[in-house]
């Protein structure tokens, strides 16, 4: 399957009934990078889980809240993950500092406060992860 590069953001949902409509829920976290915003259209693709992928669903679910499935809390990011971030701050070492989901650092070298920038996750560890500018 071609994934195509203008997507913004991956997760595992339910289809909800509401009376004459159907809903899935997007995470909070979706918003909270700042890749997409409430009250703005989307295209939406849906892919069916198989009998192998269900326990990367559960598995998804688990990441979704947060966790993974043994209950430990994890970083927010993967490496390789493409990412726009703000930069909030500048640590000691001159490095732009960038926060997302639940807090968790991400640090930019070379970038200022206020810079919105395209980043690749390059490092990651339980409690900040090194990501490098790309565009």
């Amino acid at each position: 399957m071609e994934i195509s590069e203008k997507l913004l953001c991956l997760f595992s949902a339910d289809v909800e009934s509401d009376d004459d409509r159907y809903v899935v829920e997007v995470p909070r976290r979706e918003l909270d990078t700042g890749e997409i915003e409430a009250g703005e259209t989307y295209r939406v693709a849906l892919i069916a889980a198989g009998e192998d992928d269900a326990a990367s669903v559960e598995s998804d679910r688990a990441e979704t809240a947060g966790e993974t499935a043994s209950g430990e809390p994890r970083p927010p990011v993967e490496p390789g993950e493409i990412r726009y971030v703000e930069v909030e701050d500048i640590g000691k070492q001159g490095d732009g500092i960038a926060r997302v989901e639940r807090g968790y650092v991400i640090i930019v070298p070379d970038t200022d406060i206020g810079e919105r920038v395209k980043i690749e996750v390059t490092e990651v560890k339980s409690n900040f992860a090194v990501g490098e500018v790309i565009e």
